[in-house]
């Protein structure tokens, strides 16, 4: 005979199981939140990449498209960030850095293809990881007379007064990369900014943008005949419909532009949003973005197609010629140097 007392125990017992149950029959899927490039990155990264992610690791990823991001980061609580993976150039993930909102660091730990990188991927100038780089260097018309550059010093020909395109350095990296080579061209160094607002106020008058699509589309247009931009930019447009435009490697090197992943600290799937770095860093992730964008992939296992491999920096000689800023001294003094280059130009 069962007493009223077991009774009243069995029964609790089985509604604690009860309740217990749904969390152990059905588990939630898990949720990634990166930030993403639009345009013909982005479409890739929708229709192919992502999926294939998802799938393999059986999550769902939010995808943010809508630059910039950082102020969206700032805005988020460092214990719940918005995002788990923030994509984005070297300049702000310095300031993210500085601000506690990305890891300083990542390794071949939590990265297993961080090992198959090249150098520059995790050197000390780069706050998480590269995926791809650019050479930042000259495009220019095929189509307008004026001579082939070769050098930095190019863009200064008095021939293309008017028809010169550079960037709004306050808002644009490619900019503030072109100032800091400037003061390497005509002076002691990336550092010397006085050499470089010098060679700045003899680059006027010049045509200035704010993105490098809006780039792209002056050289196109051919509203500029020689301008500032990343290799990619141009390259793109190989194919059927060529258009008239070339990038120039200057003699003097080129900038390195990273696209560079990294873990917000406070990321509640830490272990996912390592699982996509090191997916975004395969070998064949990888070749199939390179090739869609032109883009110069991290890992050093990468084999491209022969006209991408011909043009792209896929040796240690050809990234040998990569140089990359200081971006933790340049964010320091970035309120100052804004100020200086809106007089120059403007003046």
């Amino acid at each position: 005979m069962i007493s009223r007392r077991s009774m009243l125990r069995t029964g609790a017992i089985a509604a604690v199981a009860t309740v217990g149950a749904p969390s152990i029959l059905h588990a939630q899927t898990k949720t990634l939140k990166i930030t993403t490039w639009g345009g013909k990155w982005g479409d890739i990264m929708k229709a192919t990449v992502l999926p294939a992610f998802e799938k393999e690791f059986k999550c769902t990823v939010q995808a943010d498209q809508a630059f910039p991001f950082m102020p969206k980061l700032q805005a988020s609580p460092k214990n719940d960030p918005l995002y788990d993976v923030f994509h984005t150039n070297s300049n702000e993930q310095w300031s993210a850095l500085t601000e506690g909102l990305v890891m300083a660091k990542i390794t071949a730990k939590e990265v297993p293809n961080i090992a198959d990188v090249y150098p520059y991927a995790v050197s000390d100038k780069i706050v998480g990881v590269t995926i791809f780089t650019s050479a930042i260097g000259l495009g220019y018309r095929t189509d307008k007379g004026i001579p082939v550059p070769k050098s930095w010093k190019d863009l200064a020909d008095p021939k293309l007064a008017g028809q010169r395109g550079g960037y709004l350095i306050p808002v644009n990296s490619l900019g503030q990369c072109h100032l800091m080579m400037l003061g390497k061209v005509y002076g002691k160094g990336l550092q010397d900014l006085d050499a470089a607002y010098k060679a700045l106020e003899q680059l006027k008058p010049i045509k200035l943008v704010d993105f490098t699509g809006q780039m792209e589309k002056m050289l196109l247009s051919g509203e500029v005949s020689e301008g500032v931009i990343h290799d990619s930019g141009v390259l793109r447009y190989e194919g059927a419909n060529r258009q008239p435009v070339e990038f120039c490697s200057p003699t003097e090197g080129v900038m390195a532009l990273e696209q560079v992943l990294n873990v917000t600290p406070g990321s509640k799937v830490k272990e996912l949003a390592f699982s996509y770095i090191d997916y975004m860093l395969r070998p064949d992730v990888q070749k199939l973005l390179a090739e869609a964008v032109w883009y110069s992939p991290a890992n050093k296992k990468v084999k491209l197609s022969e006209k991408y491999d011909a043009r792209l920096l896929t040796t240690p000689e050809k990234v040998a010629t990569l140089i990359q800023p200081d971006w933790k001294w340049y964010n320091a003094r970035k309120d100052d140097i804004d100020a200086r280059v809106t007089r120059i130009l403007k003046g």
